[in-house]
């Protein structure tokens, strides 16, 4: 059985959505559970972000791409008054975190299933403490650079959305995309990249728990970048 098609466009910042079939419990767990988090973007976003969790929060984050989800379930637990929006398009990826939410439950996050831009752009201005971007799709063909996650476009969509102060962090582990990111930012103007040497972007972050993708690339030699940048 094939997965039901999308109605809503995306701005095609990824690739496939779906890969091995899913068993028939990841699909029961799924239909189940993804409805009752999923956001309800048919609807005005609230004024307050917080009112979108069971939880009481004081403040919410997002997460844009979160793969096997590690980061996400690691950082909601670890921080359980705040709240956060994890968004992934791809099938697979969606069906493991709710599976995992389904036999370890936290009411602190509400998830997306297509494109981040469709959250960003229904998100009121300045309702984000931070937004993570973590081990993206690096479209490594120059033809492709247009389809990178990281542009001047997006950018202002997350000046949009976080509050002033919050921070914006990226990790990737291909160079090219690191200094992409870094000269978009710069010219961008509204983010101030916090390092001063170069240990500030080669160590992890605070508590980093790893990803799945992040050990592919250490067995392949590659060693990632984490940045962090403010909003001013």
């Amino acid at each position: 059985m094939t997965e039901p098609r999308r109605e809503r466009s995306t701005e095609a910042f990824f690739g496939r959505r779906a890969g091995k079939t899913l068993r028939p419990m990841q699909r029961a767990i799924r239909d189940e559970l993804l409805p009752l988090l999923k956001l309800d973007l048919g609807s005005p976003a609230p004024d307050d972000l917080r009112t979108l969790f069971t939880a009481e929060v004081d403040a919410v984050r997002m997460e844009i791409g979160f793969g096997g989800g590690e980061h996400l379930l690691h950082e909601a637990a670890r921080h359980p008054k705040a709240g956060f929006i994890g968004v992934e398009p791809f099938v697979n990826s969606m069906a493991k975190l709710v599976v995992d939410l389904h036999d370890e439950p936290l009411r602190n996050i509400r998830l997306y299933d297509d494109d981040a831009t469709q959250v960003l752009d229904w998100l009121p201005e300045a309702s984000l403490d931070g937004i993570d971007l973590f081990y993206p799709d690096p479209w490594p063909k120059k033809k492709h650079w247009k389809r990178r996650f990281v542009s001047q476009k997006n950018l202002d969509r997350f000046a949009r959305v976080l509050k002033p102060g919050s921070k914006f962090r990226f990790a990737s582990d291909i160079d090219t995309y690191v200094n992409w990111t870094l000269q978009h930012c710069r010219a961008h103007g509204g983010f101030d990249w916090q390092a001063e040497t170069a240990a500030d972007w080669h160590t992890p972050y605070e508590a980093w728990p790893g990803t799945r993708y992040e050990q592919k690339a250490h067995r392949e030699g590659r060693i990632g970048a984490y940045l962090t940048f403010v909003r001013v």
